[in-house]
């Protein structure tokens, strides 16, 4: 029968007295021990997670299965789907003998199950529902990610922003942010920058082209209004926790651009939920797909952004999970942050695939169990390396694992019946159609088109007064003497620019609500 005794054993780990996400059943020597349960207490969701492994080797049907015990338990889940490949969610799946046997080998009771799923898609799809965000809530920090500009460019950019932000100009669109830097490189625009720097010539060039490169991959569609509120990924359908897929759609061009927006959208919530402290389970549970697009090229600053929201989001209630092919493709800073670990098969096929898996190797703990390495090279498809915090934050034992099937259908549905689910949305009318109003170019492009004020006369030379004339002097008023403070002066001139200064920036440069 194969080593009972070493599965029951791993799978002590693994017990847990709350409720907890079924992964699947402990596999030792070739042989899946049903009554063997490999768990993630739902109250260490928010200690995110890393979902990995080769093309092919279960990864998205890992994430299918995750995102549907959630939705179960009434937690809503953000997935990103690059390839398209989960819009089955919302179809019951359809049993077959695959199907049978993995059941049979797990304990699972399998039934087919269908979940409430909203299909959203960057800027312009004739599919899902359009979102969008505005340049002025994006911030200059991950536009500079998106636009691939360097510490420089940066720092401009974010002289581009303040002074916008000062002038009350929105930047709404990618027009907004051209228009302005044509402004302020022009004779009147070094005037208004005169005291707080100045954009060269040189950097608003590589600005503008980076901006028309980004507008060439349909950026253009997916900044402007209305602009997405995150508040919307957090709804319950009957009790069930909504699946928000996003896809790509037009923005295949520019990978870059969805991985920032995730980290964006990730960004906005922390700056608007409050503190939850503990729960039973997290109020989202957010699938960061692609992950490796997030961290290539990026800044030691943005790095140290991303750890630091990774660190501080979880004390919000929101679990985040990091999906990529390799676990190295996540900085050290950010991969020690996530507490559960979901192992897919490894290639190494290649002297940069063997240190690869010698790096994977040395992050699990020991155990007399496995063979590490040959083990991360032989598991089959649905299979996976696991270790999970445990409900006293303690890694739990290492397990092979062989994963629960998902419930939902596993394939994709369509891109008909996706464009229904979102035309029947309540969020289509919310989301679906462009607005452009007022805002930094409509604004500029009247001020340039304003004709020049007529010149004033000269005043009139008024007669000087008599000798005789010599007025009294007189004592100030109470009013007089209190505004002549130098401490109300000082009050006021505070308050004047709190005033001016609406706009107020958050851990990545993001607007504040």
């Amino acid at each position: 029968m194969g080593d009972n005794t070493a599965a029951q054993e791993i799978a002590a780990g693994y017990a847990t007295e709350g409720a907890a996400l079924e992964l699947g059943c402990v596999l030792v020597d070739g042989v899946v021990d049903s009554g063997a349960r490999v768990r993630i207490p739902f109250a260490t969701l928010n200690r995110h997670g890393l979902v990995a492994g080769a093309t092919g080797t279960g990864k998205t049907k890992t994430l299918q299965g995750l995102a549907e015990q959630l939705s179960t338990a009434g937690v809503p889940v953000l997935l990103a789907d690059v390839k398209g490949d989960l819009s089955g969610m919302a179809k019951a799946g359809e049993p077959n003998p695959k199907i049978d046997a993995r059941a049979k080998d797990t304990g699972d009771d399998w039934a087919p199950t269908a979940f409430p799923v909203e299909f959203l898609s960057l800027g312009g799809s004739s599919s899902a529902v359009p979102i969008r965000a505005t340049l002025t809530q994006f911030g200059p920090i991950l536009l500079s990610k998106v636009l691939d500009l360097n510490d420089t460019q940066e720092s401009t950019l974010g002289l581009i922003f303040h002074w916008a932000d000062q002038r009350q100009l929105p930047l709404l669109d990618t027009k907004d942010l051209r228009a302005v830097i044509q402004h302020l490189t022009s004779d009147e625009g070094k005037v208004d920058l005169k005291g707080i720097g100045g954009v060269s010539a040189a950097t608003a060039g590589v600005i503008l082209r980076a901006l028309v490169n980004l507008e060439a991959a349909g950026g253009d569609e997916f900044f402007g209004e209305p602009e997405f509120d995150p508040a919307d990924l957090l709804r319950v359908v009957d009790g069930k926790g909504v699946v928000t897929l996003l896809e790509l759609a037009d923005q295949a061009a520019n990978p870059r651009l969805f991985s920032t927006f995730l980290m964006w959208l990730l960004a906005e919530l922390y700056e608007d939920l409050p503190e939850a402290g503990d729960l039973d389970k997290p109020k989202l549970v957010f699938f960061f797909d692609e992950a490796h697009l997030l961290f290539n090229g990026a800044s030691k600053a943005f790095l140290e952004r991303i750890e630091q929201t990774v660190k501080l989001i979880r004390s919000k209630g929101v679990g985040v999970f990091f999906c990529t092919q390799l676990p190295t493709d996540i900085p050290n800073a950010v991969l020690s942050q996530l507490g559960a670990r979901v192992q897919h098969a490894l290639r190494a096929f290649t002297p940069e695939d063997q240190t690869a898996l010698a790096k994977t190797v040395r992050t699990y703990p020991n155990t007399k169990h496995y063979d590490m390495e040959e083990a991360l090279t032989s598991l089959g498809t649905g299979e996976a390396i696991v270790t999970v915090l445990s409900e006293r934050g303690a890694p739990t034992p290492v397990a092979w694992a062989r994963m629960r099937a998902p419930r939902s259908l596993m394939a994709a549905i369509g891109a008909e019946a996706v464009t229904a689910a979102a035309k029947g949305s309540t969020l289509y009318p919310k989301y679906g159609e462009t607005v452009d109003r007022e805002s930094a170019y409509e604004k500029l492009t009247a001020r340039i088109a304003a004709p020049p004020a007529p010149e004033a006369a000269p005043p009139a030379e008024a007669p000087p007064p008599p000798r005789e004339a010599r007025p009294e002097r007189r004592e100030p008023g109470m009013v007089e003497n209190v505004l002549g403070s130098p401490v109300v002066k000082s009050f006021l001139r505070s308050a004047a620019t709190a005033l001016g200064r609406e706009i107020t920036r958050g851990i990545f440069g993001t607007r504040r609500r």
